[in-house]
């Protein structure tokens, strides 16, 4: 199939809900992308999470090897908890996470302090975004990428902890999320002055099986509002990824507003909504959908295997999208980041990517 558009054009007009040549397609390839540097070779990836360099050429190359329609920076999430003081354990083939936390006692919510964002990965991320922003920014969308305040607490603190003292000493982790929120401020303001047209939030803790809606209200969204605010005023368009199982999209797409709103499914659990059923409830009349291939294919399944479940993933998409009387607005990706794993296969996210290219269509 000939390309009609250009990525930047399919994107815009995606945003818009005009017509497209094709539907956009990113399967999330952050760190996976790491295995094309070095000539082909790879490089580990405790060297590419400490390399600013490093860290963009990957997505440089990988938009060059998988010919991608967005770009977005993420390296992991235990980015902010280690410059706040975590300890991060760095494997070299798998995603790095905290071991031992900044975060040990009621006390310690209140000794949080915003780092000094120059030093540790912090400024890798902001240095390496603004790498990899000057050289595609001119040939597909880029993005950024932040955790969200609740987030970034729990990987500070660990999840079962930061969850019981939420209701044990919740004014104790409000004042951590003061401080957690000022950190994201300051790294909004920076990521503003690297070039990337948006930024995309991880507000992971906006699930149903975590938090309901009054929770939700309490310890994050009220946070989260400003901080999208700011996006905005920093010239970025507001995205947001939630790889919960039971997402709660009426705070985060219908109150929120992001031009983007990435999710995964989980076909096993009751109520967890599919691509399907999130565009013909009207969601995707409010922005762009992203999703929802499940990542570990991309290690156990095979091409042809990917293949038929992107292609089944498009007609599923199309009959909504011809229902709800759209013409575009969905993104064929995966429901969260690829596994950066040294097993997984290339040439998987090479058949999404190609099955869209020829399948991705959108006529009613």
């Amino acid at each position: 199939m000939t390309e009609k558009m250009t990525h930047i054009e399919r994107c815009a007009a995606s945003l818009a809900g005009e017509e497209v040549d094709r539907l956009t397609v990113y399967p999330v390839a952050c760190g996976v992308s790491r295995k094309l540097l070095n000539g082909g070779k790879g490089i580990k990836y405790n060297e590419w999470a400490n390399d600013p360099k490093l860290f963009a050429q990957a997505f440089i190359e990988g938009q060059k090897h998988f010919d991608f329609d967005l770009a977005i920076g993420l390296m992991d999430l235990s980015v902010m908890a280690g410059d706040l003081g975590a300890h991060i354990r760095m494997d070299d083939q798998n995603t790095p996470f905290v071991d031992k936390p900044a975060i040990n006692s009621i006390e310690d919510y209140e000794k949080l302090e915003v780092p000094d964002i120059r030093k540790g990965r912090c400024a890798i991320v902001l240095e390496g975004t603004k790498l990899f922003a000057d050289k595609l920014k001119t040939e597909v969308v880029t993005a950024g990428f932040l955790e969200g305040p609740l987030l970034a607490l729990s990987q500070s603190a660990g999840a079962e902890r930061m969850f019981i003292d939420m209701y044990t000493n919740p004014s104790a982790v409000h004042r951590a999320l003061k401080t957690m929120t000022a950190f994201d401020e300051v790294l909004v303001e920076e990521m503003g002055k690297t070039g990337v047209a948006s930024l995309a939030w991880d507000y992971l803790w906006g699930n149903y099986s975590c938090l309901g809606d009054k929770e939700y209200e309490e310890f994050e969204a009220k946070y989260a509002r400003g901080l999208n605010k700011l996006t905005a005023d920093c010239g970025m368009a507001v995205c947001i990824h939630n790889c919960g199982d039971l997402p709660h999209l009426d705070t985060q797409i219908l109150d929120y507003k992001p031009a983007v709103y990435s999710m995964a499914y989980y076909p096993l659990i009751p109520d967890s909504p599919s691509a399907g059923k999130v565009i013909e409830e009207g969601y995707a009349d409010n922005c762009l959908l992203s999703g929802q291939i499940d990542p570990q294919l991309f290690i156990r399944g095979s091409a042809e295997k990917i293949t038929r479940v992107t292609s089944d993933l498009i007609k599923e998409v199309r009959t909504a999208l011809c229902k709800r009387g759209l013409k575009s607005k969905y993104c064929i990706s995966s429901g969260c980041e690829i596994p950066p794993d040294i097993n997984t296969k290339l040439e998987n996210i090479t058949a999404v990517v190609e099955t869209t290219k020829k399948e991705g269509w959108v006529k009613c």
